[in-house]
């Protein structure tokens, strides 16, 4: 006997309630054992004078007269009778459950479960408990159409009593000890046959913090796996290094230069490095990947930096092109434009080596695109590029070392989680002389002043944003859209101001000659879709103006807000909006009381969920049957620091303390290679 027994084992188990069981992800006991209750019934019996009205409740009592039964066509009925409660007769009705009629007793005791209705002093029945001996907290289960909860309440209680014995802690006894968590045993009876609420709620404590500390464990193990495999050493000439960063025209941030030394430090090790830089929108990322792709090409490798669009690689293209000018680093540029004539005298430049570092788009990936030595790949906007796109790039060298950056803040919550693998080095502090961007939350009446504050702005010489949800008219939404803001706004600020149009619907040499008049200063005010979300650097816009704020997710909020403020200049973003509930409210709020784009994604985590921000499949959350990696964050972080700090501790697989536990995760198939 042993938990991964199937449950095919357990009486009344035959292939259909077989395929039901599987359905909701049980095929063995152990499986059965942790297919948790989401909710109890308080099925305590409580005297007349203790119930609020509505509340679901068992009474106690004596039947007091036969039960009648009335028929409403052929599925409806009605069945009521009289409760005796001390001096107090309760009338109880259950509807279309007719053959309740045969087990309900004259002058026998009987408890009943249902709804209270205070005004007319009577009882909706829900189910009948019998005489007086059920338990008092009952187990709501989830469940499908196959399967009944009385099914599986049976299920669970056949498991419990032939498989408890076999029941082992997978928690190491001292973080038991230390958190004061139960036994395994403990904790799974207690789930699903609590005596009372206080005795479930301990238990789900427990059953969250295994959850977490397995998940975490199983992430622990693939990193170091991954630390172990064979990388590329890049030994950089520190002096030159340092020479660079001198040049430099301002001083790096204290984050700037912690997050420098942590790539550095791990480009130096032999091993592969997979490492995620995370800075807020105008944080100086470009500047710290300049400063590795320097370090990679002091020690003879070439550097290649993928950027999701033309127009961001471009950007970055020039960037270097004035930081390196006086380094010997030769820059060339490779996205889908790039002439054929061109391609033809670069691709033979980098593949013997003359060009040591390449700015590009998906374009440096290609059939055709060979590499002398590459040794580190920097991917930014990482979230817009598929695994399979990172792994080809990586495949163009000799296990490289990986840098993915992003300017979107990634929740703890996601950090914790889906990039649990990945070492983070996070840039958490803005270049001096920089000014927090001014946030107005705007009704729509107050329309007309914010758009003269707009008009001073432009007088000033500085540029604008305005950016809407649609493209054109939609009877089906009532929000304002690109093509009729536009209009109004090129009549309102003609002749002395230009107005450009930019859409997620132009092609995409359409949208890259609007953007780069708006860098111009060609247009002054650029009305726009989101498409100028990410990456776009136009140091003189001082406005982001927002229309329908509450129909973007604070986070989308947060990165087109990061579109200004990057001068000395102040910058303002002025939020329109009419919020419709409570939520919309306060996600204005949120926006208008911090510039902390990580304390922003969160929030944003907290007030839509991971399947609002990330779609239902991508929210890049693992699914968790009792933890919420929102709700539970502190609990998911305690996990991952316990995890870390065991799988660090030398020989840890041999203590006795944790046999159960890598048992546990050697059954993983996908965990079994990590612990040859």
């Amino acid at each position: 006997m042993a938990l991964t027994d199937s449950v095919t084992v357990l009486p009344g188990v035959g292939p259909k309630r077989e395929s039901a069981l599987a359905d909701l992800g049980i095929t063995t006991i152990e499986s059965l054992l942790t297919h948790f209750p989401f909710r109890y019934q308080d099925l305590r019996v409580k005297a007349l004078n203790e119930i609020a009205d509505q509340e679901q409740v068992t009474l106690k009592g004596i039947v007091a007269a036969p039960p009648t039964l009335a028929r409403f066509g052929r599925k409806k009925s009605r069945l009521n009778f009289r409760l005796l409660i001390d001096q107090d007769v309760i009338p109880v009705t259950f509807f279309n459950q007719p053959w309740l009629k045969d087990s309900i007793e004259v002058e026998a005791p009987v408890m009943i479960y249902g709804r209270f209705d205070a005004a007319r002093k009577q009882l909706n029945g829900i189910k009948i408990l019998g005489n007086g001996k059920a338990d008092p907290m009952a187990s709501v289960y989830p469940s499908n159409a196959g399967i009944r909860q009385k099914t599986i309440q049976q299920l669970v209680t056949a498991a419990w009593e032939q498989y408890h014995d076999q029941i082992q802690n997978l928690i190491p006894a001292p973080i038991m000890r230390h958190y004061r968590l139960l036994d395994r045993a403990q904790m799974i009876h207690d789930m699903h046959f609590p005596k009372t609420l206080n005795a479930a709620q301990a238990a789900r404590r427990t059953a969250k913090f295994e959850e977490f500390f397995r998940f975490q464990m199983q992430l622990q193990l693939l990193k170091r796996h991954d630390q172990t495999q064979a990388g590329t050493a890049i030994n950089f000439d520190n002096s030159k290094l340092q020479a660079f960063i001198q040049t430099l025209p301002y001083e790096l941030t204290d984050a700037q230069k912690r997050v420098v030394n942590e790539i550095c430090a791990d480009m130096k090790r032999p091993h592969r490095m997979n490492r995620l830089l995370q800075g807020d929108v105008g944080s100086g990322k470009t500047v710290v990947a300049a400063i590795c792709m320097y370090a990679a090409i002091t020690a003879g490798f070439q550097a290649a930096l993928m950027a999701p669009t033309e127009i961001l690689a471009e950007q970055h293209a020039n960037n270097l092109q004035a930081l390196f000018q006086d380094l010997p680093v030769n820059i060339v540029l490779l996205t889908g434009s790039t002439k054929t004539a061109a391609r033809k005298q670069l691709l033979p430049r980098l593949a013997d080596g003359e060009v040591n570092l390449i700015v590009g788009t998906h374009a440096l990936i290609q059939d055709g695109v060979d590499y002398h030595k590459l040794g580190l790949v920097i991917v930014d906007e990482q979230h817009r590029f598929g695994v399979a796109q990172r792994q080809a790039l990586r495949q163009k060298g000799d296990q490289p070392d990986v840098l993915a950056m992003t300017a979107t803040p990634i929740p703890r919550t996601l950090a914790i989680t889906s990039y649990g693998e990945m070492d983070i080095s996070i840039i958490d502090e803005l270049p001096a002389g920089r000014k927090p961007i001014a946030t107005r939350w705007i009704k729509n009446a107050q329309i007309d002043s914010a758009v003269q504050f707009v008009l001073s702005e432009l007088a000033a010489g500085h540029q604008a944003y305005v950016v809407t949800p649609l493209i054109e008219e939609s009877e089906a939404v009532d929000m304002k859209n690109a093509q009729a803001i536009y209009e109004r706004f090129s009549a309102y600020f003609a002749p002395h101001y230009q107005v450009g149009l930019l859409h997620g619907r132009m092609k995409n040499d359409e949208k890259d000659n609007v953007m780069s008049a708006f860098k111009d200063n060609q247009y002054q005010v650029l009305v726009a879709t989101t498409v100028i979300e990410v990456g776009v650097d136009v140091k003189n816009a001082t406005v982001m103006m927002i229309y329908d704020a509450d129909h973007f997710g604070l986070a989308q909020l947060h990165q087109l807000r990061g579109r200004v403020g990057r001068s000395d200049q102040q910058s303002y973003c002025l939020l329109i909006a009419d919020p419709k509930n409570k939520n919309g409210v306060d996600r204005m709020r949120v926006m208008t009381e911090t510039n902390d784009g990580f304390v922003v994604s969160q929030k944003d985590l907290e007030l839509r969920g991971a399947g609002d921000v990330f779609g239902k499949k991508q929210s890049g959350l693992p699914e968790f049957k009792v933890g919420d990696p929102i709700a539970d964050i502190t609990m998911l972080s305690v996990a991952q620091d316990e995890a870390k700090k065991l799988t660090e501790t030398p020989h840890w697989q041999q203590d006795p303390d944790n046999a159960s536990l890598v048992a546990y995760l050697k059954q993983a198939e996908s965990n079994a290679y990590m612990f040859d």
